[in-house]
C-alpha cells in the first residue's frame, strides 16, 4: 500500500471536492440551458396568446368606450321611470283609497236610506192594516148578522115546507 500521509489525504480530497464542484457546474449549466429553452418556448406562448387576446381586449375596450355612455344613460332612465312609477303608484293608490272612502260612505247612506224607506213602509202596512182591517171586521160582523138575520127568517118559513113533504116514516134515511 502506498503511503498514505496527510498530504496525499488532502489532495485527494481537494480533486474530490473539486470534481463534484466541475459535475455541479457541468450540471446548473445543463439546468440554465433548459430554463433558458423553457423561457424562450414560454414567451414564445404568451407573445401567441397576447396576439390571440390583444384584440379580443381592444375589441372590448372599444366596445365599453361606445356602450357605456348609453348604459349610463339607460340607468338615468330607469331610475327617472322608477321614480315616476312610485309617484304614480302612490297617486293610483291615494285616488283608490279615497273612491273607497267615498264608496263607504254612500253605502251606509244608502243603507240608511233604504232602512229609514223600510220602516216608514212597516209603518205605513201597519197603519193601512189597522185602518182597512178594524172597518172590514165590523163590515164583516154587520154582514155575518145580517145574513143570521136573513137565515132565521128563511128558516122559519122552510121548516114547515120541509116537514109537509117529509114522508111519515121516512125518519131522514138517504139512500
Amino acid at each position: 500500500m502506498p503511503n498514505l500521509d496527510n498530504q496525499t489525504i488532502q489532495l485527494a480530497l481537494v480533486a474530490a471536492v473539486a470534481l463534484a464542484m466541475l459535475i455541479q457546474a457541468i450540471v446548473l449549466f445543463a439546468a440554465l440551458i433548459a430554463l433558458r429553452k423553457l423561457a424562450k418556448s414560454i414567451r414564445q406562448e404568451i407573445d401567441d396568446l397576447r396576439s390571440s387576446v390583444m384584440p379580443l381586449i381592444e375589441n372590448t375596450r372599444n366596445l365599453l368606450a361606445r356602450v357605456a355612455p348609453k348604459i349610463e344613460q339607460t340607468a338615468s332612465d330607469l331610475a327617472l321611470l322608477t321614480r315616476a312609477l312610485r309617484n304614480q303608484t302612490a297617486d293610483v293608490q291615494a285616488a283608490a283609497d279615497e273612491i273607497i272612502g267615498r264608496a263607504q260612505l254612500q253605502a251606509r247612506r244608502v243603507d240608511s236610506m233604504l232602512s229609514n224607506v223600510l220602516d216608514a213602509v212597516d209603518r205605513a202596512g201597519s197603519f193601512m192594516a189597522d185602518t182597512v182591517t178594524k172597518p172590514m171586521r165590523q163590515l164583516s160582523a154587520f154582514l155575518a148578522s145580517a145574513k143570521a138575520v136573513i137565515e132565521s127568517l128563511r128558516s122559519t118559513q122552510g121548516a114547515s115546507r120541509a116537514e109537509a113533504n117529509r114522508a111519515s116514516g121516512d125518519n131522514d134515511l138517504f139512500v
